[in-house]
């Protein structure tokens, strides 16, 4: 079942204010109601439609078994992205967006694998049995600082199957890549960005705390739903029509004598 997207708590979040008039984006047009104290005000209604038909693509995504990529670096949204990505096990870009962490896999792949080999030698001793304390903390040191950077995308495949963003203009790089790789985009769009790039667009408030959960709620929704029905069995009485019962033989018809 879809989920659905309540238009009175997109209000009470502030999901409908946008920029200052002055820094609004003409392709934004479409999605902007009114203008309210120097502000274009978004209109809700247009954001519930794409916002419902954003989730029904990332439930069929997880139902898939497919990653979905979360990003939000902006200070706001950090926190909430994290949780997110943590509470439904995707991947996540929080801190900073290196360049090729989609278009440049080889070099950022290798780069997991090398913490990755860190951590579990850090884990199991080896590090401690070969090196004195200095060189250990300098390892640890080196771990912390790659965790930052990657921590988030260490179990990420080369291709996820969606990329959710939660600022278009802060994280301008991660459209570009996943556009690049032909990777379907679901963003936040306020009213000083671009939506052209963006498969699913979502026109809404992109600073406010409480209209970023908000989202980030109805996201978690949508693809815990999808991951339950990709794990549902599969009723065997619903697989397979039941057999239609044979025909009974006719009796055999008298031969005429001739």
């Amino acid at each position: 079942m879809a989920t659905e997207v309540d238009i009175k708590q997109l209000l009470e979040a502030g999901a409908h204010f946008g920029h200052q008039t002055s820094r609004w984006h003409p392709k934004m047009a479409q999605y902007i109601h009114s203008k309210r104290g120097g502000s274009h005000i978004i209109d809700l209604v247009k954001t519930v439609d794409r916002m419902e038909t954003a989730l029904s693509f990332l439930q069929e995504v997880a139902s898939k078994d497919k990653q979905i990529l979360f990003v939000g670096t902006k200070r706001q949204a950090q926190d909430i992205v994290k949780k997110l990505a943590e509470d439904t096990n995707q991947p996540y870009v929080v801190n900073r967006w290196l360049g090729g962490m989609l278009t440049n896999w080889n070099t950022i792949g290798a780069q997991i694998k090398h913490l990755v080999d860190l951590e579990t030698k850090m884990a199991s001793g080896e590090l401690a049995a070969k090196f004195n304390k200095l060189e250990v903390q300098r390892f640890q040191e080196e771990i912390d600082q790659m965790n930052v950077l990657y921590g988030g995308i260490k179990e990420l495949n080369a291709k996820p199957g969606a990329v959710v963003v939660f600022d278009v203009v802060n994280d301008a790089n991660a459209v570009k890549e996943a556009k690049k790789l032909g990777l379907p985009i679901v963003a936040i769009v306020d009213t000083n960005a671009d939506p052209t790039d963006i498969t699913y667009p979502i026109p809404m408030n992109d600073d406010a705390i409480k209209a970023l959960q908000l989202f980030a709620d109805y996201v978690e929704k949508a693809v815990n739903a999808g991951k339950a029905k990709a794990t549902k069995p599969t009723d065997k009485t619903d697989a397979a029509p039941a057999p239609k019962a044979e025909k009974a033989a006719e009796p055999a018809q008298p031969t005429e004598a001739k």
